[in-house]
């Protein structure tokens, strides 16, 4: 097996016998667009490290409305699960597959102990642990000041900024979920985009211009 996506994670330069070792002790897996690889309420067992593609965590109100709180992206792992499974607590989040994915599953045991042994793990861990924090200040910012017209564009700027294409394959249905909004909602402002020429609208799919 390669090594190559874990030797570009800059904590993880210093330690070949990190690198080593997560390979060794980690299960790796593929899945494809749609997976859901962690619900709500799930015991979390192992960490997930994304090497290829991109993952979304959301979650979840008690009526139904899900919100998209930030994506991982390779090199990265889920903070959530890290906190949650160092406290023997369920997930408190969803996490699903954006791009076909590829990820090491690190048990929990060894997550613990390589916290012990590698302080280049803990630095990892550690700034994953700002940037969500980061991220999720922002969701609150943009709940609590953006109008969702504004949020739903910076939503498709991310998308293309993750996809690396300006072309995205979506649903308003899936929009209006990750942005915990109504799907006529979001298909009255995607429209209001098409006409002021921000974006071009196809059969689930959106053209950024």
């Amino acid at each position: 097996m390669q090594t190559e996506p874990l030797e570009q994670i800059t904590e993880f330069k210093t330690s070949p016998e990190l690198i080593g070792k997560l390979y060794e002790y980690s299960i790796r897996k593929e899945y494809e667009a749609g997976s859901v690889i962690l619900d709500e309420n799930a015991s979390i067992r192992s960490i997930p490290i994304v090497t290829k593609g991109t993952l979304k965590v959301i979650r979840t109100e008690e009526d139904g409305r899900e919100i998209l709180l930030y994506y991982i992206k390779a090199g990265e792992s889920c903070i959530m699960s890290f906190l949650g499974g160092m406290h023997n607590e369920t997930s408190k989040v969803k996490a699903e597959v954006e791009e076909d994915a590829e990820i090491l599953f690190l048990p929990m045991d060894k997550v613990s102990l390589f916290i012990k042994e590698y302080p280049q793990w803990l630095d990892y861990i550690f700034r994953l642990y700002h940037k969500r924090f980061e991220e999720l200040l922002e969701i609150v910012n943009a709940i609590t000041f953006k109008k969702i017209d504004e949020r739903l564009l910076n939503l498709l700027i991310k998308k293309r900024e993750l996809t690396e294409n300006n072309i995205l394959h979506i649903t308003h249905e899936q929009l209006a979920n990750e942005l915990g909004t109504a799907r006529v909602v979001v298909s009255r402002l995607l429209k209001q985009l098409e006409e002021i020429g921000k974006v071009r609208l196809g059969r689930n799919k959106i053209t950024l211009m």
